[in-house]
C-alpha cells in the first residue's frame, strides 16, 4: 500500500513538472507568470470622511464632503508700503528646510502680489515662519526687513467663514530692531476645501521651477462640443476642362475641414457634368471658426490633379468623485541610482475633464481632491487615469508623461445615494505582459434629484434619431471617431497647464479597435459565455429526451400538454420565470462596482509575441522578415479556421435553397411531394394534434429509438 501511494506520489510530481516545462515553453516570460498571480481584486475601504461624518448611504452632498480632511498652512503675501529708496523687491518664505519667493518688481516702493504660499501641516519641520522683504538689486546683505510668526499661534479657518482679512506688520531686521516699512500679510491654518488652495504655490514643491510650476497645479478642463457636419456632394455642371480634348474625365470633389480632409469617388459618368450623390462626415468642435473648402478636381495623372473650381463655406443628474489617494506605485523615473514617481490623476466625464496636482518623488502620493459631475446619461463610463509628470526639471524621457494606470466606473452599477470607497489595481498592458503598477483608492457617490427622470431615460433610445434615421457605416465611423480624438487632444493642448496628447489618446482609447490576437480571442469567449446559456437549455433538454429522470421527463410532458392545450400562458410563464430568476439573484447581487477583469480580457494567457503584435505600430514598424511571416501565417490560419465555418454555413443555405431549384432533380421531387402531403395534413388535422405529436415524438423514450442517425 506505501508503494502504490509513493508510486501515486511520484507520477503526480512528473505531471506537474511536465505541465510546468509546458507553461515555460508557452510562457517563456518568468515576470509574467508571477504577475499573474498578483493581486488585481477591488479592495473595499472604510476612511474618514467630511470629517467622519460621511459613510455608507448619504444624500446630502457639500463640496468637500468625500474626501479626508488634510491641514494646510496658508501665507498670503498681499503689498507692502514705505520702502526705503527705490528698491528691487520681493518676498522670500522660509519654513525650516522650504523657501520659496515671489515675483520682484523693479525700482518701487509699494509694490503688490497678492500671492499665496501653503505647505501641508504634516511638513512643517520648525516652529517659526520668517517672511523676508529683499532687495534683488543689492549686492551682498539684500534685507530689507523681515517678519517671524510662530506656527502654533496661527489661527485657523474651516469654511465657510469669511477669509481671513490681511493686516499690516511693521518690519525689523535681523536684530529685532524696527525698520522702515510695512508688509500686508495673511496668514492662517486651513484645508484642501480653502479657496486660495488651488492658487497656491507649494513649499514642498520649491525644486520646481519656470513652466514646471504650472504642471504640477490642478485644473478642470472643458473639452469642446463636438458636432457632425454632413457634406452630400450631389453633382457639377458645365465644368471647364484645363485640356478640352480630354474625352473621359476622371473628376472627383475633395472637401477640407481645417486639417481633416476628404475626398469623394471618381464619378462614373466621365462627362463634364459628373454626378457623385455622396456623403462625407466630419467631426467639427465649437466655435464653427474654420472655413469649410470645396475643391473639384480632374486626375489627370497618377499623382497629378487640376483643381477645376473651388467654393468656400462658412462653417440634473449629478456624480461626485473623490481621488483619495495612491499605493505602492511603480518607480516610473531613475535618477542618481534612485527610482522615484512624480504622479498626477486625470479624470473624464462628458465635455469636463479634471486634473489633480502633482505629489512629487512620492510612491503613496495623498490628492484628497474632490469634483462633481452633471449625468448626462446613467448608462456611462467615467474614467480616471494616473499618470507620471515628465514634464517637470531633470527628467530625460523625451517629454512624454508616462501611464500608470487607468480605472473605468460604469455609473449605472452605482446604488444612488451610497458612497463607495475602494482602492482600485492600476492595470497596465505592456509588452512584457500585465502588471500592476499599484493602486489608487477612489470615493464615488452617484446622486439623483429625481427617480422617475432617472428610469424615462432607460426607455430612452441609446443614440439620437438621426442615427437611426440616417446611419453611418463602420468606415464613417472610424474617420469621425479619429477626427473627434484629434480635436479634442489639439483644443486641450492648448490649455495651460496642457493636457499632453498622450494623456488625452490614452484617456479616450485611441488604438483600441486593431487587430489584436488577445483581443479576437476575448472577444470569442465573451460570445461564448453569451451562448453558454443556449447551451445549458440544449443539454438540459437533451437529458430531458433521455429520460434520465424519469419524474422530471413525465412532469415536462404534463406542462407541454398544458401548453398546447392553452397556448396564451406561454409569453406570461416566460415572463414569469425571468421574474423569479432576477428576484432569486438579487441575494447574489454584486457588492462592490465593477473593475478590470484580467481573465476576461485574456491579458494573463497572451504570449509574449502576441503583445509584441498588439504594441506594434500601424503601418508596423517591425524589421524581421522571419517574424513578419510568422504572424502573416499565424493571421492566415485564424482566417482559414473562419473561412471554413462561413464556408459550411453558405453550402447548408446554398443545400436548402437548391431543393427549389431543380438542380438536383430527384432531391427537388421528393421535397415537393412532401410539401404536398405535408401540406394536406396540416389542413385536415388540428394545429394542437400536430404539435402534440412532434412533442411526444421528440421526447419519446430510448427503447423507441435507433442507433442511427436521428432527426428528431
Amino acid at each position: 500500500m506505501a508503494n502504490q501511494n509513493r508510486n501515486q506520489n511520484q507520477n503526480r510530481n512528473q505531471n506537474q513538472n511536465r505541465n510546468q516545462n509546458q507553461n515555460q515553453n508557452q510562457n517563456p516570460n518568468p515576470e509574467r507568470n508571477a504577475a499573474v498571480h498578483e493581486d488585481f481584486n477591488l479592495r473595499e475601504t472604510r476612511p474618514s470622511l467630511g470629517g467622519g461624518r460621511v459613510s455608507g448611504y448619504d444624500h446630502v452632498g457639500t463640496a468637500f464632503d468625500l474626501v479626508e480632511q488634510m491641514d494646510y498652512l496658508y501665507v498670503r503675501v498681499v503689498k507692502a508700503k514705505e520702502l526705503p529708496g527705490s528698491p528691487d523687491p520681493f518676498v522670500e518664505l522660509k519654513l525650516g528646510g522650504f523657501k520659496s519667493a515671489t515675483r520682484h518688481f523693479e525700482k518701487t516702493s509699494a509694490p503688490e502680489w497678492s500671492q499665496v504660499f501653503s505647505i501641508l501641516k504634516d511638513h512643517i519641520q520648525a516652529p517659526l515662519i520668517e517672511i523676508s522683504l529683499k532687495d534683488k538689486g543689492r549686492n551682498g546683505d539684500d534685507l530689507i526687513g523681515i517678519v517671524v510668526f510662530d506656527a502654533i499661534d496661527v489661527p485657523r479657518r474651516v469654511p465657510p467663514d469669511s477669509p481671513l482679512a490681511p493686516e499690516w506688520y511693521r518690519l525689523e531686521n535681523r536684530r529685532g530692531e524696527r525698520v522702515t516699512g510695512e508688509l500686508m500679510i495673511a496668514i492662517w491654518m486651513g484645508t484642501q476645501a480653502d479657496e486660495a488652495f488651488p492658487e497656491a504655490w507649494h513649499l514642498d514643491a520649491t525644486t520646481i521651477n519656470g513652466d514646471g510650476v504650472a504642471s504640477i497645479r490642478s485644473k478642470v478642463y472643458l473639452s469642446p462640443r463636438l458636432w457632425y457636419l454632413r457634406v452630400n456632394v450631389i453633382e457639377a455642371q458645365e465644368l471647364q476642362l484645363c485640356d478640352r480634348n480630354r474625352q473621359q474625365p476622371e473628376i472627383f470633389v475633395r472637401v477640407a475641414h481645417g486639417n481633416m480632409i476628404l475626398r469623394t469617388k471618381i464619378s462614373q459618368s466621365r462627362n463634364t457634368n459628373p454626378l457623385w450623390n455622396e456623403d462625407l462626415m466630419f467631426a467639427v468642435a465649437e466655435p464653427f471658426e474654420e472655413q469649410l473648402v470645396l475643391c473639384v478636381e480632374d486626375k489627370v495623372g497618377p499623382n497629378k490633379d487640376e483643381v477645376l473650381g473651388k467654393s468656400l463655406e462658412a462653417s440634473n443628474w449629478g456624480a461626485r468623485i473623490r481621488i483619495l489617494n495612491a499605493q505602492n506605485l511603480t518607480p516610473m523615473k531613475i535618477k542618481d541610482g534612485r527610482g522615484f514617481t512624480d504622479a498626477y490623476c486625470v479624470a473624464k466625464y462628458g465635455q469636463k475633464w479634471i486634473r489633480t496636482r502633482t505629489i512629487l518623488n512620492s510612491f503613496n502620493p495623498k490628492w484628497n481632491e474632490q469634483y462633481t459631475w452633471e449625468v448626462f446619461d446613467p448608462c456611462t463610463v467615467i474614467t480616471i487615469g494616473v499618470f507620471d509628470n515628465c514634464q517637470l526639471q531633470g527628467d530625460s524621457r523625451g517629454g512624454k508623461d508616462s501611464r500608470i494606470g487607468k480605472v473605468r466606473i460604469r455609473l449605472s452599477t452605482l446604488e444612488t445615494g451610497r458612497v463607495y470607497t475602494h482602492f482600485y489595481p492600476l492595470i497596465v498592458l505592456s509588452p512584457s505582459g500585465v502588471k500592476k503598477m499599484g493602486e489608487i483608492q477612489l470615493a464615488v457617490r452617484f446622486s439623483c434629484a429625481s427617480l422617475s427622470n432617472m428610469l424615462l431615460m432607460y426607455s430612452q433610445p441609446l443614440l439620437p434619431n438621426l442615427h437611426y434615421s440616417h446611419p453611418l457605416s463602420c468606415h464613417q465611423i472610424e474617420i469621425l471617431r479619429h477626427q473627434a480624438t484629434q480635436i479634442v487632444s489639439t483644443r486641450l493642448s492648448r490649455s495651460e497647464p496642457p493636457l499632453r496628447k498622450e494623456v488625452v489618446e490614452y484617456m479616450l482609447d485611441v488604438g483600441s479597435n486593431l487587430w489584436s490576437v488577445r483581443r479576437s480571442k476575448a472577444n470569442h469567449y465573451r460570445i461564448a459565455g453569451i451562448l453558454s446559456a443556449i447551451v445549458k437549455v440544449i443539454k438540459w433538454f437533451n437529458q430531458i429526451r433521455t429520460w434520465n429522470s424519469p419524474f422530471i421527463t413525465v412532469l415536462v410532458h404534463i406542462l407541454f400538454l398544458a401548453f398546447v392545450c392553452f397556448p396564451w400562458m406561454i409569453l406570461s410563464t416566460i415572463f414569469l420565470y425571468l421574474f423569479l430568476i432576477g428576484t432569486w439573484n438579487y441575494r447574489g447581487r454584486p457588492r462592490h462596482p465593477p473593475h478590470m477583469e484580467v481573465k476576461l480580457s485574456q491579458a494573463d494567457t497572451a504570449l509574449n509575441d502576441e503583445l509584441d503584435e498588439e504594441f506594434d505600430t500601424f503601418p508596423t514598424s517591425q524589421k524581421q522578415i522571419d517574424i513578419l511571416k510568422m504572424r502573416y501565417d499565424r493571421l492566415r490560419a485564424i482566417a482559414s479556421r473562419v473561412q471554413t465555418v462561413l464556408g459550411d454555413m453558405a453550402t447548408q443555405g446554398e443545400r436548402f435553397y437548391n431543393l427549389l431549384s431543380w438542380r438536383d432533380p430527384r432531391a427537388t421531387a421528393l421535397f415537393l411531394i412532401l410539401c404536398l402531403i405535408a401540406s394536406v395534413l396540416l389542413y385536415i388535422t388540428p394545429p394542437k394534434v400536430v404539435v402534440t405529436v412532434i412533442g411526444f415524438y421528440t421526447m419519446r423514450h430510448p427503447r423507441f429509438r435507433t442507433n442511427g442517425p436521428r432527426i428528431l
